[in-house]
């Protein structure tokens, strides 16, 4: 967890990494919980049997969890003292270079894209590179705009 004593300090490092998440489990009781709220049930992620002969060799998690992850791993990975909240403004890009396989281990690498002052706070736009634990490539490639406040 890379900490900021306020939100402002994160302007000069535009550019740059602030932060990396711990590592989160993907298991298949979240790819199964996942699919029941979006129901999404796909067999490449919830029928454990066939997906083993299918092109990934085992279930996969849903693109939408991989990039559902975000806030977990944003928790882990940079905060700023004086931020009293946040919320989530949207996304400008996002792409799935890579599966995630059943029992994957990911973290993200936020990286400041742009910092823009607002009353009371500031607009982020932080590019999020999910890596694969083992993996070469990325499993998403996210630019996240969120609204922290102080």
């Amino acid at each position: 967890m890379t900490r900021f004593a306020n939100l402002a300090d994160l302007q000069s490092l535009i550019g740059r990494e602030i932060g990396v998440s711990d590592w989160i489990t993907v298991d298949q009781h979240r790819i199964q919980l996942f699919a029941d709220a979006t129901g999404d049930h796909q067999w490449i992620h919830v029928d454990v049997e066939r997906a083993k002969a299918g092109p990934f060799g085992a279930p996969v998690a849903h693109g939408f969890l991989t990039l559902s992850l975000l806030p977990e791993m944003a928790a882990s990975a940079f905060d700023a003292a004086d931020t009293r909240m946040g919320v989530n403004y949207g996304l400008n890009k996002v792409r799935f270079p890579a599966p995630v396989p059943v029992e994957s281990r990911l973290r993200g690498h936020f990286k400041l894209l742009a910092y823009e002052p607002l009353p009371g706070g500031a607009q982020l736009t932080v590019e999020v590179t999910m890596e694969r634990e083992g993996s070469a490539k990325p499993v998403c490639v996210a630019e996240s705009v969120t609204r922290r406040y102080v």
